[in-house]
């Protein structure tokens, strides 16, 4: 059986920096090779861990989807209206209470940062208005703030937004 290593390396990895025991546990998720579960036989790439939330990239239907599984109840969560045929998605986060996911997608040839609310299943680029190539987006905890890697001053910038597609301007007075 195939087990994706990267996912239990990074819920080692989680454990140790959330610890207060300093103890290591290793989760073990079932193997399904259907992909209803965490671990598969297609690709699972860059693992995000957010409280009981991971979120990850796969093929398991042929394009690189974004997926999301919840460590306590042991089980995908479907995600309607996330995933689309013509956009190549990499890089997702998930909020700390799982409602929020973002992510960069490629679509026609251009990147974006999309964002995916799973009580109203809404997806929106928040970058679509920028002229701009586009990488790496986070999420803060509690969902509110998305920073991401921007192109637009020709050169790799952070910039950071608020959940309706606002920049937000966080100076920090240099002393």
């Amino acid at each position: 059986m195939k087990r994706s290593l990267f996912l239990s390396a990074a819920i080692t990895l989680t454990s140790l920096l959330t610890s207060c025991t300093g103890s290591v546990q290793l989760l073990d998720f079932p193997f399904d090779p259907a992909g209803r579960s965490l671990n598969s036989l297609q690709s699972e790439l860059a693992p995000h861990l957010a409280g009981q939330y991971i979120v990850f990239i796969s093929d398991r239907r042929g394009s690189q989807d974004v997926y999301l599984y919840d460590a306590v109840a042991r089980n995908l969560i479907d995600l309607p209206g996330l995933n689309a045929l013509d956009a190549i998605a990499s890089h997702p986060a998930v909020s700390e209470d799982g409602r929020t996911i973002v992510f960069a997608a490629t679509r026609q040839g251009r990147t974006g940062i999309y964002l995916y609310n799973r009580e109203t299943r809404q997806l929106r680029n928040l970058t679509e208005k920028l002229q701009a190539e586009v990488r790496n987006p986070t999420i803060s905890a509690d969902g509110s703030r998305i920073s991401f890697e921007t192109s637009e001053n020709g050169q790799w910038d952070i910039a950071i937004y608020d959940r309706s597609g606002k920049p937000l301007n966080l100076s920090i007075p240099i002393r």
